[in-house]
């Protein structure tokens, strides 16, 4: 018996999309792709991964002339991993530290093996020791749709503008999609800066899938933690990377809000006894204690869980931040740009009508997470609100020494006008611990 006519259309057509599905047919290639930089925590290092659709040795060639041989080498490891959804598609995560670098030096690599190698990039490892001027790119909520700052900012960086970039959670929405092939294609977008900069990265509530599974596996951030919270030391300030989504996805585990409480509390402890040496302290978050925008987030609640805890009552950081004196609080989470006066318990505490943000008796926050889409404001701004902008962009931070902070907002709506200036100033010594 013959079969029907449109039998074999049929069933092309159902290869085709099966095809679709699974990916392209032909050999899993074994080129590097998706390269980035993160800095581990130790002076004179910085960490390259990247991803393989196949097993290989993991090799990193570097040296200092930007063409020829790259005579130096360095040998790392990879981990497969298994994205959770239908599919299952694996992925094999590279990471290699390079060692003894020299600080401020600028470095050709390229990573790989002898069954693929990357195009070359560059790097400029990281000065070492307090006293010198880091310049930061900050921004959160970074899809891979409608990514409207990032052009801005990939030419900054290639004008050597930053030493490193604060991603503040939210990538690519999401990095599980299309069983994790947004997230490929998301770190293949960031790659011409992330490949040139340590990228360094704290989880937001889009990476939640899987228990966080994507973001863990694709990132190289210091610690143990698997990237969820960790800190280190750039010039003149100690930086805190924390998850705020421990408050929120509980079924992972509650005991995970109070070990990281902990862990914040003994690492905040060790930084003030060093602010000799380290004088500013920076935490970076993803959802922010406090802001002004029209929606029901939690910033939005009298008492947000951020700010207050579990219960309101739990592990809240805003009094542990207070505490210890955290200079500056870096948010996103909300799609816009907001700076706050000093501030603590709903109180602004500048450091006076004339300089507000001179030796301020708390905190500064800053919300950025305007460089993918936007969030409307409240129409009446909170008297603790300073400056709101809803136009695409990001931050800049400029830790000029011990006692001066430049942060400036990047307007892409404005072909990259600066429409927010400030500085924070502190004296060195006789301040700090607000309580």
């Amino acid at each position: 018996m013959h079969p029907l006519p449109g039998y074999w259309s049929c069933c092309s057509l159902l290869l085709l999309f099966s095809l679709g599905v699974q990916g392209s047919p032909g050999a899993p290639s074994a080129a590097p792709e998706q390269v980035h930089l993160s800095y581990p925590g130790e002076p004179g290092s910085m960490t390259v991964t990247w991803t393989t659709w196949v097993p290989t040795r993991s090799e990193v060639q570097f040296g200092l002339q930007p063409s020829g041989p790259l005579p130096l080498r360095a040998q790392g490891t990879f981990v497969p991993f298994v994205d959770g959804g239908i599919l299952r598609r694996k992925l094999y995560i590279h990471r290699v530290t390079l060692r003894k670098l020299l600080p401020g030096v600028q470095y050709v690599y390229r990573c790989g093996s002898a069954q693929g190698w990357s195009r070359r990039f560059r790097f400029r490892a990281l000065k070492n020791g307090a006293h010198w001027s880091p310049r930061l790119a900050v921004f959160g909520d970074l899809g891979a749709d409608n990514p409207k700052a990032f052009p801005r900012l990939r030419r900054d960086t290639q004008q050597g503008m930053y030493d490193a970039v604060l991603h503040v959670g939210d990538f690519a929405y999401n990095m599980d999609q299309d069983n994790a092939r947004v997230g490929d294609r998301f770190m293949r977008l960031i790659e011409p800066v992330a490949a040139s900069l340590p990228y360094m990265t704290c989880p937001g509530n889009h990476e939640e899938r899987y228990n966080f599974s994507n973001y863990k596996a694709r990132f190289s951030m210091p610690g143990d933690n698997e990237g969820l919270w960790y800190s280190w030391d750039l010039g003149p300030a100690h930086i805190i990377s924390f998850s705020t989504e421990v408050y929120f996805f509980l079924h992972y585990g509650r005991h995970l809000v109070q070990r990281q409480f902990r862990w914040l509390e003994s690492d905040l402890q060790k930084a003030n006894k060093n602010r000799a040496a380290r004088p500013w302290i920076i935490t970076m978050g993803h959802r922010p204690m406090y802001c002004s925008n029209a929606d029901l987030d939690d910033c939005t609640r009298y008492e947000s869980k951020v700010r207050k805890g579990l219960q309101g009552k739990l592990y809240g950081l805003e009094d542990l931040f207070y505490k210890y004196g955290v200079d500056l609080q870096l948010w996103a989470h909300e799609h816009s740009y907001e700076r706050l006066w000093p501030i603590y318990n709903y109180q602004v505490f500048n450091g006076s009508g004339e300089m507000p943000y001179t030796n301020p008796r708390g905190p500064v926050h800053i919300i950025t997470g305007s460089a993918e889409r936007l969030t409307p404001f409240a129409v009446f701004p909170r008297p603790w609100s300073a400056v709101r902008v809803k136009e695409y962009g990001y931050t800049r931070l400029y830790i000029l020494n011990g006692t001066h902070i430049h942060i400036q907002q990047v307007s892409d709506d404005q072909d990259g006008k600066i429409v927010d200036d400030v500085w924070v100033v502190r004296p060195l010594f006789g301040r700090r611990m607000y309580l």
